[in-house]
C-alpha cells in the first residue's frame, strides 16, 4: 500500500515539480508511522535527483542560486521559531492561508516571476514552512507557475533535492535517521521509481495541455491541508 501512495505522489511530483510530500506523506505516517519523514524524503531525493537530471537543459541555475540561499536563511529562522514560544499551529494556520491567497492571486492573474528578490523570497519561505510544516514546496511553484513545463519541474527538483539532502543530514544528526530507517525507504523507492516512469509521459501531456492549472491546484491542496491542520 506505501509503494501505491508513493508512486502516485511521485507521477504527481515528476509531472508539475511538486506533490510527494504533499499526497503521500500524511497517508503513510497512517499506515507505518516509521516511513515518515526520514523515509519519505529520502525517496523524494531519489525522484528530484531523477527529474533533475531528466529536465537539465531547462534548469533555471540563476533562479535556483538564489532560491537555495533564501531556503537556508528561512530554515535557520524556524529554528529559531520552533525554540520559542510561538504557536506552531498559528503558524500552520498562517502559511494555509498565504498559500491559498497566493493561488488566489495567481488565479486572478497576478503572476509573480523568479526574479533575483522572488526567488530569495520564495527560497526563504520555503525554508520556513518546510521546516515546520513538512510542506515547503508551494511558495516556489507560485513564482515558476508562468514557466514552461520543463524549467519547472528542472529547478524545483533541483531545489528539493538540496533541500531534503539538509533535512536528511540534520535527522541523521539528531538521531531519527539510520538503518531502519534506509530500509524503510527500500521498501518505498519501488513506489517512486515506478511514479518516475508514469511522469515522463504523464510530464509531456500537461506541457501540452498546460502546467499551470495543476500547479495551482496542487498548490492549492497543501495550503488547505495545512490551514486544516493548524486550525485543528
Amino acid at each position: 500500500m506505501g509503494c501505491v501512495v508513493v508512486a502516485i505522489g511521485a507521477a504527481v511530483q515528476g509531472s508539475v515539480g511538486i506533490g510527494l510530500a504533499i499526497l503521500a506523506a500524511p497517508v503513510l505516517a497512517l499506515i507505518e508511522p516509521r516511513f515518515v519523514p526520514g523515509p519519505v524524503l529520502l525517496c523524494g531525493s531519489v525522484l528530484t535527483l531523477l527529474v533533475t537530471y531528466r529536465e537539465r537543459e531547462a534548469v533555471d541555475f540563476a533562479g535556483l542560486h538564489w532560491a537555495v540561499l533564501g531556503r537556508i536563511s528561512g530554515t535557520v529562522a524556524a529554528a529559531v521559531f520552533l525554540s520559542s514560544v510561538v504557536s506552531r499551529n498559528g503558524l500552520d494556520v498562517a502559511f494555509g492561508s498565504l498559500v491559498l491567497l497566493g493561488v488566489a492571486l495567481s488565479a486572478g492573474g497576478v503572476h509573480l516571476r523568479p526574479t533575483r528578490p522572488n526567488a530569495i523570497v520564495a527560497g526563504t519561505l520555503s525554508g520556513f514552512m518546510g521546516t515546520i510544516s513538512s510542506i515547503g514546496g508551494p511558495p516556489m511553484a507560485l513564482i515558476y507557475q508562468a514557466e514552461s513545463g520543463a524549467r519547472v519541474r528542472g529547478t524545483l527538483s533541483g531545489f528539493f533535492f538540496i533541500g531534503t539532502a539538509g533535512s536528511i543530514v540534520a535527522l541523521w544528526v539528531i538521531g531519527r535517521f539510520g538503518g531502519e530507517e534506509i530500509l524503510a525507504t527500500v521498501l518505498l523507492l519501488p513506489g517512486g521509481m515506478a511514479g518516475f516512469l508514469v511522469s515522463a509521459k504523464t510530464a509531456r501531456l500537461l506541457d501540452r495541455r498546460g502546467i499551470r492549472p495543476v500547479l495551482l491546484l496542487v498548490s492549492a491542496v497543501a495550503g488547505v491541508a495545512v490551514l486544516v491542520r493548524g486550525a485543528g
